[in-house]
């Protein structure tokens, strides 16, 4: 065989080579492309598999009030905005509102109203609701009918700035610099800092595309963390109710609203 031929063979091979891997390229890109297409939660509106927080599903909510305001200590709330920015928080204090006998819960007695209707919807169901008018509080369905889960305080953890801005457009004029640990240190101030809407009501905690719960796998193995259970915030004149110790905070934590160090003393 001539040189000229062995060459001519040369390249033909070389070219049959690179289709062959040019098309095993196209074939498994399509593969992904239609398993991302098959997959709902594969998309721009959901938190890619890659990251190291795991979304939390309807199984994650479908348990007791009290369980779940527990179990939602650690777990880290995420508010993704239109333009793809997200703003994240670890949940630091929460309060169990039962329904039925509990006088507090706006579902006492298992009176249904418009606006407590996400109450009694199915677990991780958003439920938000105003006070005085003006500010914003939100709170999870659990299993009970009529039960939530206030979120009162959250550790900002992504988004300090977009938060700082946030608060400050709800803020007097010429009012201080909000702290850090002061951004999310309040059920009303958590929806500030994070943009929680009133139109978020009733809508789906384990698919939505705006807001969702993760959980931080590395700060939950990291070590077994200290739950203070304490007496629930501003609601001195539902009785019985208001000393029963529904409150749970993680102790020593700088961003809980309110220490009860009477209630720490005795756990």
């Amino acid at each position: 065989m001539t040189t000229n031929k062995r060459k001519l063979l040369s390249k033909t091979n070389v070219c049959e080579t690179v289709k062959k891997r040019l098309q095993l390229q196209t074939d498994v890109g399509d593969r992904d492309h239609q398993g991302r297409d098959q997959d709902p939660t594969c998309s721009q509106y959901f938190p890619s598999k890659a990251d190291t927080g795991i979304r939390l599903r309807f199984d994650f909510f479908n348990q007791p009030c009290v369980d779940l305001a527990k179990a939602l200590l650690g777990k880290v709330l995420v508010r993704r905005h239109s333009d793809g920015t997200e703003l994240r928080g670890r949940v630091v204090e929460t309060e169990a509102y039962l329904g039925g006998d509990d006088e507090a819960s706006h579902s006492a007695g298992g009176k249904r109203t418009e606006r407590n209707t996400a109450m009694f919807m199915k677990p991780g169901t958003i439920y938000v609701y105003s006070i005085y008018g003006i500010y914003l509080c939100m709170n999870i369905s659990s299993q009970g009918e009529g039960a939530a889960v206030l979120l009162r305080s959250l550790e900002p953890l992504e988004g300090h700035d977009a938060m700082r801005r946030l608060r400050a457009s709800k803020r007097k004029e010429g009012a201080k610099t909000v702290k850090d640990k002061e951004l999310c240190n309040g059920p009303s101030k958590l929806c500030q800092a994070l943009d929680i809407q009133r139109c978020f009501d009733r809508r789906d905690l384990a698919s939505d595309a705006d807001v969702w719960l993760e959980m931080d796998t590395e700060w939950a193995t990291s070590r077994e963390r200290d739950v203070v259970s304490a007496s629930r915030i501003g609601i001195d004149s539902h009785g019985e109710w208001a000393t029963k110790p529904l409150r749970f905070y993680l102790r020593g934590h700088r961003c809980v609203s309110v220490v009860d160090k009477a209630a720490e003393s005795m756990q």
